[in-house]
């Protein structure tokens, strides 16, 4: 049977997300394992770096949903990703200019608002594309998917050997040009038609949120990240105090990234071997072990290469298993806020709460603490998933 002209030609929409996840997460790459190591420079406290990473976190809390809010009613998702790329780069540039604490909080912020729309509409606009009978095709998505895990290798290794030589006084000017790239692939994105608006009789968020599974669902995507906000935001720190030095901090991220290339490439061939629910289980359980060998061998280069290998289950293959669930959940006009919840109750909350609790940890017993946490943090995860999994038995 011929496929319905819709599906029959996704190739060049697919090529242009693509590259639009490539230069989107190689900005990841880039601000996540080396801003950090830039504050520490401009002279701020461990303290003061938690609550500035805590900083993208609140942006998370609003921004996201308030973008995916406006891609529902009727907006161009291109046009607002187009405009988000535009602003982020105006924030980035911004760096350029600013060095006291305050002054680089409040460029922070509006960077974040701004690239908070990026994840949402291009996971709406992309599951849109993949999605069939409700369901989402495992894997094309990763196919797509894997340009951003790209991006983010590339970025942390090539930025790590950067900064070696060159010096941690780059990143500013570093990050501005990645967030130009970004700008140049969301101008390369085909104009989509304006989403249909929820007002013309779609089920309200809450409808959903209400269901048991749903809610079991947010609250095991909030305490797994949770757990791996002390990777974001601590881990740089952590092998710097270790004596690593900063190509070896760009390595262990890269060694991450590397396997969770590897998963999203072949994510066709293994993701349905499991059920979603079961997938988020081996996540949480993943994350336990990274974060317990972060921990207890963090002098050990060996062992930390092996905690960052789990990162392939921790990360990605709860990434994929999130992705599926909402777009079964949340379907039609409820799409893109489904999307933006998924950021806003998942990387928001609890990048809030890892960020500032973090530093407040680490100021009293040392960094160390903040990884033994983030395992107790994915235990409850995955205890939340097994609910969420007998919930939707």
């Amino acid at each position: 049977m011929k496929p319905p002209p819709a599906a029959a030609a996704p190739g060049p929409r697919l090529g242009a997300f693509g590259a639009l996840w490539f230069c989107y997460f190689a900005s990841i790459g880039l601000f996540n394992p080396f801003a950090p190591l830039w504050f520490k420079d401009l002279g701020f406290s461990t303290l003061a770096i938690g609550s500035l990473a805590s900083l993208q976190a609140w942006t998370r809390v609003l921004g996201p949903y308030g973008w995916g809010w406006l891609g529902d009613h009727g907006r161009s998702r291109v046009r607002l990703l187009q405009l988000a790329a535009a602003l982020s780069l105006l924030a980035a540039g911004a760096f350029l200019l600013v060095r006291g604490y305050t002054a680089v909080a409040w460029v922070m912020v509006l960077l974040f608002m701004a690239n908070g729309a990026i994840v949402p509409l291009t996971e709406t606009s992309l599951a849109q594309h993949l999605s069939h009978g409700g369901g989402l095709d495992a894997g094309r998505y990763g196919r797509v998917r894997v340009w951003g895990s790209m991006g983010f290798i590339v970025a942390v290794v090539a930025f790590g050997m950067l900064f070696e030589h060159g010096g941690i006084d780059l990143f500013p000017w570093s990050l501005a040009l990645t967030y130009a790239a970004l700008l140049a692939m969301t101008l390369r994105l085909p104009a989509d038609a304006q989403a249909q608006g929820s007002r013309d009789g779609a089920p309200a968020v809450l409808t959903v949120l209400r269901q048991s599974p749903v809610r079991w669902f947010f609250a095991s995507v909030f305490f797994t990240v949770l757990a791996h906000s002390s990777v974001y935001t601590f881990f740089s720190l952590y092998l710097d105090e270790r004596g690593h030095g900063k190509s070896t901090v760009g390595m262990l991220w890269a060694v991450s990234v590397a396997l969770e290339i590897a998963f999203f490439w072949w994510q066709g061939r293994v993701f349905g071997r499991l059920t979603p629910h079961a997938w988020l289980q081996w996540a949480a359980a993943a994350a336990v072990l990274r974060l317990v060998l972060t921990a207890a061998f963090g002098a050990s280069l060996s062992m930390l290469m092996l905690a960052q290998a789990l990162h392939l289950l921790s990360f990605a293959a709860h990434h994929a298993a999130c992705i599926a669930l909402i777009t079964r959940w949340f379907q039609g006009p409820l799409r893109g806020r489904g999307q933006a919840l998924y950021t806003v109750l998942g990387y928001g909350l609890s990048g809030v709460l890892g960020g500032v609790g973090g530093g407040w940890l680490s100021m009293r017993l040392g960094l160390v603490a903040v990884f033994w946490a983030g395992a107790a943090a994915a235990a409850i995860g995955c205890w939340c998933a097994r609910r969420s999994r007998a919930a939707d038995a």
